[in-house]
């Protein structure tokens, strides 16, 4: 029997990865072209499989593909889907957790160290023409003597602990799950938010987009850091206001921003964070290296292979 997967968005590269796995279950790969809502629906029409990264996933797509049977993320997060009108049409959702594990955790801690290291700053002034290592780098710390808080505790939050700790820095984290026993085991002290926030020279988000935490880092919660502190933000663009984040920079409340994800991507023109000297910008480029880019695009495609082959994927979202 043949089936046929779309890829309606995602990493693309010289090497069919994912035509290969899937032709080990007799399945073929359409990829969508133009990424139209309308070359979207028309190409699901006959669709056993789907494999996307950002294309909202929704009941009237799912509407439109009759035959589905699964849908595959490029990613952890899977908030672009309608997970339960997915389950309510029988309908497998898989992601691919801990792919690039280590790749966003030396993202954010190469943000703390430019931050704390006065990189870019030394590196405006240089270009500026000026040679002031004290006055460009007033005020900077001993990494080995800063706390970082680590908002969150999974595979990517336990990286970023072992590699701080290994700088030599206090390390304090906040899961709801997480006891105080599992955090020491990583180095780490378990505290509340409010002490978090409170003692954290730096704090490092690592959260899912979820209805509970989006918007979390508010004006309240900004108000709770130090002045010195930085924000650094490698988990997703959802978890900050990002209005009231820029007040604060603004206005010295806050040292600086470490942004690798946004609330919109790519942000809307003009982007008032680019004009700000304390902010560290990157396009969502944590999860990338060409390891980590294999790896999603080969366990993706064998989520996908794993259902149309009468099985269940590996990194299940839902159970049907």
């Amino acid at each position: 029997m043949s089936y046929k997967v779309v890829i309606l968005d995602g990493p693309t590269g010289p090497e069919p990865v994912e035509a290969a796995e899937l032709a080990t279950v007799g399945a073929t790969v359409a990829r969508a072209a133009t990424g139209s809502r309308d070359e979207h629906l028309s190409l699901v029409a006959d669709a056993d499989g789907i494999l996307c990264d950002a294309t909202a996933i929704d009941a009237r797509l799912l509407a439109a593909a009759p035959r589905l049977r699964v849908v595959g993320e490029y990613g952890i997060g899977y908030d672009n889907i309608d997970v339960a009108a997915a389950t309510a049409r029988g309908v497998w959702i898989a992601n691919v957790p801990g792919f690039c594990a280590e790749e966003v955790a030396d993202h954010a801690m190469a943000m703390i160290l430019a931050a704390n290291r006065r990189l870019l700053a030394f590196d405006r002034s240089i270009r500026a023409g000026r040679w002031d290592p004290l006055g460009v780098g007033a005020g900077a710390e001993r990494l080995s003597a800063q706390t970082l808080g680590v908002v969150g505790f999974g595979n990517i939050g336990r990286r970023v602990v072992r590699l701080a700790a290994a700088f030599g820095m206090r390390v304090l984290v906040y899961s709801p799950r997480t006891t105080p026993e599992q955090a020491r085991e990583h180095g780490a002290e378990r505290v509340e938010l409010p002490a978090l926030y409170a003692e954290s020279d730096y704090v490092s988000l690592h959260l899912p987009a979820t209805a509970e935490s989006r918007g979390m880092i508010d004006a309240s919660v900004l108000d709770q850091l130090k002045p010195t502190a930085w924000l650094i933000n490698t988990g997703r663009g959802s978890l900050v206001d990002e209005a009231a984040l820029l007040d604060a920079l603004r206005s010295g409340r806050l040292a600086g921003a470490a942004l690798d994800v946004r609330s919109a991507e790519p942000p809307a023109e003009p982007d008032p964070f680019r004009d700000l000297p304390n902010v560290i910008l990157t396009p969502h480029a944590a999860y990338y290296s060409e390891r980590s880019l294999l790896e999603l695009r080969q366990r993706a495609a064998r989520n996908v292979a794993a259902v149309l082959a009468g099985g269940k994927p590996a990194n299940p979202v839902n159970a049907v």
